[in-house]
């Protein structure tokens, strides 16, 4: 078993660079190493062996992402019937909508007054529920 002591070199993974580097040892906790600081980057980390996987409740950690494109999203939705956008109304996260300068999208987040949509080719933040005395007194 190596020996570690505090300003020692030790290969760890480094988050930063997403590679396993030599690091000097910044901390020890017992006979473990604790902190580390990447010898390539400078950066200070907490000690890691191997990169960090996702945690899951099966035996396999790793994950596939799936990415649907824009009109995999639409699939199945009432396209004929979207809810033209005026920022006057609510809006609900899975909502199409109709908009006069962006066209379809789909509304993929819902705050307070405002709301994220999923246009095409941009992602877009609009306002929702403004009411017609805030909007009048401007211009």
């Amino acid at each position: 078993m190596a020996t570690h002591r505090v300003g020692g070199d030790v290969d760890a993974f480094c988050a930063h660079c997403k590679l396993t580097l030599a690091h000097a040892i910044v901390a020890m906790v017992a006979h473990r190493v604790a902190r580390v600081r990447c010898n390539t980057c400078g950066s200070d980390h907490a000690f890691r062996s191997t990169p960090s996987r996702t945690r899951s409740s099966s035996k396999h950690a790793t994950r596939e992402r799936v990415v649907l494109s824009f009109e995999e999203q639409l699939a199945g939705k009432d396209v004929a019937h979207a809810t033209r956008y005026r920022p006057q109304d609510s809006y609900r996260t899975g909502q199409v909508i109709h908009h006069p300068s962006f066209g379809i999208g789909i509304v993929t987040a819902v705050r307070e007054d405002k709301i994220d949509i999923m246009f095409k080719f941009a992602q877009k933040t609009l306002a929702q529920q403004r009411d017609g005395a805030e909007t009048a007194g401007r211009g």
